[in-house]
């Protein structure tokens, strides 16, 4: 099968997310074991409610550093498909000056970086000049489309899954369009420093 970073038509995809009924995140979360060559995401979002739960948060808020420490389940699986030749690749959105949120994920980014991830981040400006959707999913093969439901807490509630070949092509397209512009964490977070 042909990339899709090769053979995306135009198109765009919704601003907003789909009005269907989510299923549970659990529900789709094998996705991230049995994907064949490449997943991408695109977090919008100035925050999430599962990082502000996250015992990291108030270890960053004292100063203290949140990006060493031992792989969790989701860096471990990283770690054996990236092994395996596998990519797991995304890109932040980020807000200038960035939020509390931004700098936590900017902060953490490195243990995921580890773990053999490749995160990127975009000015969010950036992002609505080039027409990116501000809403968040993952893309699995260039053929699957998980977007995320959130609720007001930014807290996901649940993923619409879809393999219609029209929302799959305008999300390889968007891939590509955030690929291209965005910056590695590392850099970006140093610029973030020292414009601090």
């Amino acid at each position: 099968m042909s990339s899709c970073r090769e053979t995306c038509s135009p198109g765009s995809l919704p601003q907003r997310s789909p009005r269907l009924r989510p299923s549970p995140f659990t529900e789709a979360s094998h996705l991230f074991r049995e994907f064949g060559h490449t997943t991408w995401r695109l977090e919008t979002r100035k925050g999430y409610g599962s990082d502000r739960n996250n015992p990291k948060w108030q270890r960053r808020l004292d100063g203290r550093d949140v990006a060493a420490g031992p792989f969790d389940e989701w860096r471990l699986n990283v770690r054996t498909a990236t092994a395996e030749g596998r990519r797991f690749e995304r890109v932040r959105l980020v807000d200038d000056p960035p939020t509390e949120g931004q700098r936590f994920l900017l902060a953490t980014a490195p243990s995921n970086v580890a773990a053999g991830e490749d995160i990127r981040n975009l000015r969010r400006a950036d992002a609505v000049r080039s027409g990116l959707p501000d809403w968040d999913f993952w893309l699995f093969d260039s053929r699957i489309l998980m977007r995320f439901v959130f609720d007001e807490d930014d807290t996901t509630v649940g993923v619409v899954i879809s393999e219609d070949p029209t929302e799959v092509l305008a999300a390889c397209q968007a891939r590509d369009k955030a690929w291209h512009h965005a910056v590695r964490a590392a850099d970006f977070a140093g610029a973030v420093r020292s414009a601090a």
